[in-house]
């Protein structure tokens, strides 16, 4: 299967997100290291997986839009 990898600059481009919100809020939290993302050969470079970054998006984004917000910050599916 082919893959496409994005820098973190590439990937701040394409789903409209500055680049230091996808170092300190997103890596590690949702986007997590060997599925999201790999660090090719041992390095310090990461590279983004595109295909699995947007189907998670597009997958999550279709959960909330089943929910109703409620005041205290949780949602109600149903």
């Amino acid at each position: 299967m082919s893959q496409e990898y994005l820098t973190t600059e590439e990937l701040a481009q394409r789903i409209k997100y500055d680049v230091r919100t996808i170092r300190e809020r997103l890596k590690d939290s949702v986007l997590i290291e060997g599925t999201h993302y790999v660090r090719p050969f041992g390095g310090r470079k990461i590279l983004y997986i595109w295909n699995v970054i947007e189907r998670d998006m597009l997958e999550q984004s279709a959960e909330e839009a089943l929910a109703v917000p409620m005041a205290g910050g949780g949602v109600c599916h149903g």
